[in-house]
């Protein structure tokens, strides 16, 4: 590709942001707990990590499976750090430790093998229960899910519109 016809991807993608922060100022007001400020970071981390995950279907799902997984691991994570509430400092990262340690065996099982999401979507989960105030695993989980797809259809359409703009020309 010349690069005079590379100026547009700038653009597309650009205009694929656009749209999707008028998405996300439309869908988050429905979406619980009330007062949220947004969560349109959640789905430009996913964009994000479609391209780290080969930027095709096979691994965006993995990407899905591995935000769910990370999930899951944070919540188990709260869960034992309560039962081991008498160790006070200790309790989370006991916890971490014992859970994150089972979690790499994943690492050999495909198709939860990439790590990578389990890790970005455990973060998402913690910093939505940290600092989302009235945050319930259930909201957390239901709108990372959400905004992880939506950030995963996202890098699909990108991949999409720049094919089909190089196949365009020269």
């Amino acid at each position: 590709m010349k690069q005079k016809r590379f100026i547009a991807i700038p653009f597309i993608v650009a205009t694929l942001a656009f749209t999707f922060i008028v998405i996300d100022q439309l869908l988050s007001p429905l979406l619980p707990p009330e007062g949220n400020k947004g969560y349109g970071w959640i789905a430009f981390q996913a964009w994000a990590v479609y391209f780290l995950a080969g930027a095709n279907v096979k691994g965006g799902f993995k990407a899905l499976l591995g935000y769910g997984t990370g999930i899951v691991m944070t919540i188990l994570i709260f869960e034992l750090a309560g039962k081991l509430g008498n160790t006070g400092f200790f309790a989370v990262p006991i916890a971490a430790f014992v859970l994150v340690s089972m979690v790499i065996f994943v690492e050999k099982a495909p198709p939860l093998d990439f790590i990578p999401a389990i890790f970005i979507g455990a973060g998402a989960m913690v910093c939505f229960l940290s600092y989302i105030e009235g945050a319930t695993y259930s909201h957390a989980a239901i709108v990372i899910l959400l905004y992880t797809l939506i950030g995963l259809i996202y890098g699909y359409i990108t991949v999409l519109l720049r094919v089909a703009y190089e196949k365009g020309g020269t």
